[in-house]
């Protein structure tokens, strides 16, 4: 059985990421957090080390999507 651990995120930004997710296949942010971790681990396993300007690429796709501010 898988376990779990809790990741807080402010208010705002989770009610931002609630209106970003309607029509789309995540059910909740915590399924949009899941993924956009996976994601980012996946890319660092094929990779290796992510360099300071991957992670700076990652950052700023996230805050345009509206995910960081």
């Amino acid at each position: 059985m898988t376990e779990y651990t809790t990741v807080s995120i402010p208010k705002d930004l989770a009610d931002r990421v609630d209106e970003t997710i309607e029509g789309t296949s995540f059910q909740s942010t915590s399924d949009l957090v899941r993924f956009l971790l996976r994601s980012i681990v996946i890319q660092h396993q094929r990779q290796g080390k992510l360099t300071e300007a991957e992670f700076e690429e990652i950052t700023e796709q996230l805050r345009g999507l509206g995910y960081l501010e």
